[in-house]
């Protein structure tokens, strides 16, 4: 029997939208300085610890980053979920996460926020990931020969300093151990939206 190649398409729908972006420039010395004295100011996360200010981008030294944040939050909602309505997304809670060497962040989600999102503010792009899990159920668990992103229940991203990722907040993610030896500094922070939506006659609408 000839072995002809079996010519195929495979097609993703209704996939899980990761956005990376970047900042463009470094952190001016005031935001940096801002960053190493809150360091001071934490408490301990599982895993690592976190800022006790947890509105960290309404202090005045962060007003720059906080309106390039916005900016990519738009463009996010602009390019992935294009509403007919016209809403308005926001920053709710903000945070600073520090990361020392063989600290780690813990497998959680975002309740009460439709999208998250992290700025890095430092780290190591041979060392720090953000890993994502698939928590769907499966009917059937294979023994995979070769992963990719169709069959994958976990997949992750190196990042490095200045990136900025916006996901869905109902996406399941951790930190892995730390290798390196810098402390890794993100600044996370949660996003809902101010405006209505669905629609009046289909008795959908909601206005927030």
């Amino acid at each position: 029997m000839k072995n002809n190649k079996i010519e195929s398409s495979i097609n993703g729908i209704f996939s899980t939208p990761i956005y990376i972006s970047k900042l463009n420039r470094e952190l001016s010395l005031l935001e940096l300085k801002f960053v190493e004295k809150n360091k001071k100011n934490v408490y301990k996360n599982t895993g690592n610890t976190t800022s006790n200010n947890n509105y960290i981008l309404n202090e005045k030294q962060f007003v720059n980053i906080k309106k390039e944040l916005d900016l990519r939050i738009k463009d996010y909602f602009d390019k992935i979920i294009c509403p007919t309505n016209k809403i308005t997304p926001y920053i709710t809670q903000s945070w600073l996460n520090y990361t020392e060497t063989n600290q780690y962040h813990h497998r959680h989600q975002h309740p009460n926020s439709l999208v998250s999102g992290v700025f890095y503010i430092n780290c190591h792009e041979e060392h720090d990931k953000i890993k994502f899990f698939n928590d769907n159920y499966k009917t059937i668990r294979f023994e995979i020969k070769d992963w990719n992103i169709w069959n994958s229940e976990t997949w992750w991203f190196s990042v490095k300093t200045g990136d900025v990722i916006l996901f869905p907040s109902s996406l399941t993610h951790m930190v892995e151990n730390k290798e390196g030896t810098n402390t890794r500094i993100s600044l996370a922070f949660n996003v809902f939206i101010k405006g209505t939506v669905g629609n009046n006659k289909d008795l959908t609408e909601l206005i927030l």
